[in-house]
């Protein structure tokens, strides 16, 4: 259920987006090459069907696609991994949810929901660059649920075992992808060594 991926490139681009010193050029650029690395893990079991073609020489059977890929980033600091997965996939349908944490109550408030009509046949992909407490994660994934989605995959960059334990007790069947799973929570909330506010550094809010 969980599947941490293990290849240098990400290790050494989560490395350069970890420091707070990168700019929000860097960081924006880094982040998008993250999820697009990790884009190849995600998709290694996509369900395909075989098809007839015909080649300049001649006829043969081959694959394609079996269902339809929808990316839902988490506003907004999800937005930062869609183009990253749409470059490997450019027939992807993007929707948008949006959750904000209470900074005082650690729960996830939702504020906008807007999804295409192909969720109950398609692999969805939630997109969120941080797993802290799960809530805004799991929040959302009810939320496509009760939309029709049955096939759900959460892709994270960095996770602590908090989020990560929450998304398995919510949501068991739900599959975790990340970059890297951190040490844990500090009192704040905010995910130990992690890389600050992914929104704020993406969007040079702060």
């Amino acid at each position: 259920m969980l599947t941490v991926v293990q290849h240098p490139l990400i290790q050494h681009k989560l490395t350069l987006i970890r420091k707070k010193e990168t700019g929000t050029k860097d960081f924006r650029e880094n982040l998008d090459e993250i999820a697009g690395l990790m884009a190849y893990e995600i998709t290694r079991d996509l369900p395909v069907r075989e098809i007839r073609i015909e080649t300049p020489l001649i006829t043969c059977a081959t694959h394609e696609l079996a269902r339809d890929i929808v990316l839902v980033p988490i506003l907004r600091a999800g937005l930062g991994m869609v183009d990253g997965i749409t470059n490997l996939i450019p027939t992807a349908k993007v929707g948008h949810v949006g959750m904000y944490r209470d900074h005082n109550t650690l729960e996830p408030k939702n504020y906008y929901a807007k999804f295409p009509g192909n969720l109950k046949d398609a692999v969805v992909m939630v997109l969120d660059p941080m797993l802290a407490t799960g809530g805004s994660a799991s929040a959302a994934i009810e939320t496509l649920k009760n939309e029709g989605a049955s096939i759900i995959k959460l892709v994270c960059v960095v996770g602590a075992p908090e989020g990560v334990s929450r998304i398995k007790k919510d949501h068991p069947g739900v599959d975790i992808y990340l970059a890297a799973l951190d040490e844990g929570l500090n009192e704040l909330g905010y995910i130990v060594p992690g890389l600050g506010d992914a929104g704020d550094r993406l969007f040079g809010t702060k």
